[in-house]
């Protein structure tokens, strides 16, 4: 059996837990490979060097390679991978699909059990749209604390099944820890369930609905940072996203950037 929390449940959940998150992507302290004990866990987190050039994660890509788990894309060509978490529906994914729509930039979707059984005709239009929906767990917990396989299997196998009851279609394999929280055998563990690992290589301070950030403070992080083969992280909830999202990717195309699927990756 499944616990399903409710919309504002989630939505404290989500507040919170991102917000380690966002310590982390602001000034965490970088390694070289990962060093994370089966007993121990970590937040996904990066350092900007320069602007415009790929940060560094506290993993690098060929550490990551190893448990099939990215955070970049191919960092010689000039294309971005739009990826959206999701723990609830805040009446903004209808507008978002319709900007990705006019732009012609497929998204994925990384969705937890609750906004599939709130919103299912969202998830299906996502589907025959061309977007990814991926896996962010059945009810977003600290998949580092989960040592077992059976538990692990229980919170990705429960989103599958929800997502195919939904839409009639098997998930595609592509996994975002929640939080950003992740250990080594976490990682082992999706690869063994055939899964690959997305982290992200840009975000923002996207997700507190009643402190969204303004037009500027987003276009201030999101255009100088914006590099090669971007993993780019924003939450669908946020309505400020859902207001620039348009011009931005408008920005980005401007900049010689084009859209990809993170099936590319």
């Amino acid at each position: 059996m499944y616990v399903i929390f409710g919309k504002k449940t989630i939505a404290a959940l989500l507040s919170a837990a991102v917000l380690l998150t966002a310590v982390v992507v602001s000034g965490a302290g970088i390694r070289d490979s990962l060093s994370v004990s089966t007993a121990a866990d970590a937040n996904w987190g990066l350092s900007y060097p320069r602007e415009g050039e790929t940060p560094t994660g506290n993993a690098g890509a060929q550490e990551l390679k190893k448990y099939n788990a990215v955070f970049t894309g191919d960092t010689s060509k000039k294309r971005i991978y739009l990826t959206f978490d999701a723990g609830y529906e805040n009446g903004c994914t209808a507008d978002i699909l319709d900007v990705l729509k006019k732009h012609n930039a497929p998204g994925a979707f990384f969705l937890v059990g609750n906004f599939i059984e709130t919103s299912p005709e969202l998830v299906k239009r996502m589907v025959s749209e061309g977007h990814i929906v991926g896996n962010h767990t059945m009810t977003h917990p600290d998949m580092s604390q989960i040592a077992d396989e059976k538990g692990f299997r229980s919170e990705i196998e429960g989103l599958e099944e929800l997502f195919e009851k939904t839409t009639g279609t098997s998930m595609k394999k592509f996994y975002r820890p929640p939080r950003g929280k992740y250990s080594e055998d976490n990682l082992a563990m999706a690869k063994k369930l055939g899964y690959k690992t997305v982290f992200w290589s840009l975000a923002y301070v996207d997700w507190y609905n009643d402190d969204q950030p303004t037009k500027e403070e987003a276009f201030e992080k999101l255009i100088p940072r914006i590099h090669n083969g971007a993993i780019v992280l924003l939450h669908s909830t946020s309505e400020t996203n859902r207001n620039i999202l348009d011009e931005l990717l408008t920005k980005w195309e401007s900049m010689g950037y084009s859209f990809g699927s993170i099936e590319e990756l």
